[in-house]
């Protein structure tokens, strides 16, 4: 497993996060300052609204930017045979039913899905769930991850 190749796709996909979240961004900002959508009455408020969006979005385009920053920051991590999970781990697990995921433990992004070496990577941040189960598990190790009312159960069965 090519770790800095990975972490340069992890980087590309935040990117792309970013050059979305910015267009979205620019369109709402293009709508709520177009004089067509100047309100014609108290009760028009399509220009109001535009420009919540347009402030949501902006938002959203500083979260990205700050992922970014986060993650280039990010020091790669090889594991090493019987080392604890950290962040910067790329780690294969399987569910009860036999199926298997891979998952990367990241400061940030978490729930962003992409493909790497013909597997879907998800990344998963220590404050979820899952994130919490296998901070600092080995594999082999059984993990138990409460989600809402249900609880999971898997095993790691690899890390890189």
């Amino acid at each position: 497993m090519n770790k800095s190749l990975l972490i340069k796709q992890i980087l590309q996909e935040l990117e792309n996060v970013h050059q979305v979240a910015a267009a979205a961004a620019q369109r709402a900002y293009d709508t709520a300052t177009d004089e067509e959508n100047e309100a014609e009455n108290k009760y028009d408020t399509l220009g109001l609204e535009a420009s919540y969006l347009a402030h949501g979005q902006s938002k959203r385009v500083a979260e990205c930017e700050a992922d970014l920053i986060t993650f280039s920051k990010l020091k790669i991590v090889e594991y090493l045979p019987d080392s604890s999970i950290v962040i910067g781990t790329l780690v294969s697990i399987e569910d009860e039913e036999g199926t298997e995921q891979f998952v990367f433990l990241s400061p940030v992004a978490g729930g962003l899905k992409f493909r790497f070496n013909h597997k879907e990577i998800t990344i998963v941040t220590p404050s979820a769930p899952l994130g919490k189960a296998l901070i600092s598990s080995r594999v082999d190790d059984d993990i138990e991850v409460q989600m809402g009312l249900d609880k999971k159960y898997y095993q790691i069965t690899a890390a890189y």
